[in-house]
């Protein structure tokens, strides 16, 4: 079994567009972004490996695609730098596992694979999943202590992120939150919200370089733009807060142009991608706004993968007949 060309070009063009967004969280977080992508990057190659193994199928051509390092980075960017060395490895290993070898491998997977990883951690860690450390950078010395997982943390540099803070806010306003936590920054978190604008850059070129449809982020980012607009009630205590501020923190570029736009669990037609992408983008809203989780993409997209075959079956059925 060769590798497929198209499909290893592909995923070395989504290594590259990440490689913004991974140095400039780099520059806010320090050594624990790139210590999670490598734990992230060894599991999925190991994980890959065993169950090709298993399998009996060639193990090199598989890993040469380049899918289960794409996997990997994208999970490793999501998390959050210096969580316990055991949330990367559970996260890469299930993405692979259950996302995509349980399906029989690349091409079948019916859900993100990334994003089911991430969500069982999610659900299994929910503290350390919730918390990231303060925008600064911790020599490797003492990131390798966090890591480990045994290491005393510093209240100083472990807090709730800037989507948590909003919504357990009650008697704060939003200038005053901004001026106050040490998560915010100018439009949303400190930091963060640059990694957002590096990743928005990552995905106009994949969208230059035609790797990617551009209906699913449009409608993705358009649909979280309008409902948060449309559900705005200004600067009170009791804000759900701007649309910038939700396209900007969180997970929100990250997943418009690398998470959703995953071509083996997404709609496949044009139609189905601008519903598809919309469905993601409200429902993104609404988990952050009244759900459990700050950020709610991974469940937001895990939900649309499993509307996929509806959708595009509705889309078929749009087509007009032609004589």
């Amino acid at each position: 079994m060769n590798t497929d060309p198209r499909l290893r070009d592909a995923m070395q063009q989504v290594l590259l567009a990440c490689l913004p967004g991974v140095l400039v969280l780099f520059w806010v977080y320090g050594w624990g972004v790139l210590c999670n992508l490598l734990l992230c990057a060894a599991s999925a190659l190991l994980t890959e490996a065993a169950l090709l193994r298993l399998r009996g199928h060639p193990v090199l051509p598989a890993l040469n695609d380049g899918s289960a390092l794409v996997s990997a980075c994208l999970l490793a960017v999501a998390l959050p730098a210096y969580a316990p060395w055991w949330i990367p490895v559970i996260a890469a290993g299930s993405a692979i596992a259950l996302g995509k070898q349980l399906y029989g491998g690349v091409g079948r997977n019916p859900f993100n694979p990334a994003m089911l990883g991430y969500a069982v951690v999610l659900l299994s860690f929910p503290v350390p999943m919730t918390h990231w450390p303060a925008p600064q950078a911790l020599d490797l010395g003492h990131a390798l202590q966090a890591l480990s997982g045994f290491a005393e943390r510093p209240d100083a540099w472990a807090q709730a992120t800037v989507l948590d803070g909003l919504r357990q806010n009650r008697s704060l306003t939003i200038d005053e939150l901004f001026a106050s936590h040490a998560g915010f920054g100018h439009l949303a978190g400190r930091g963060s919200e640059w990694a957002s604008l590096a990743f928005l850059a990552g995905g106009l070129f994949l969208l230059q370089r035609k790797v990617i449809s551009w209906q699913t982020p449009v409608a993705m980012l358009g649909s979280l733009f309008l409902v948060s607009l449309l559900c705005w009630n200004g600067s009170g205590s009791d804000s759900n807060g701007s649309p910038l501020l939700h396209l900007l923190a969180g997970s929100t570029m990250l997943s418009a142009f690398f998470i959703v736009t995953e071509p083996v669990s997404g709609p496949k037609t044009p139609w189905g991608r601008l519903v598809g992408g919309a469905m993601v983008g409200v429902l993104i809203y609404l988990i952050r706004t009244w759900g459990n989780y700050p950020d709610g993409a991974a469940f937001a997209v895990l939900l649309m993968n499993l509307c996929v075959p509806a959708l595009d079956r509705l889309a078929q059925q749009r087509r007009p007949e032609t004589a």
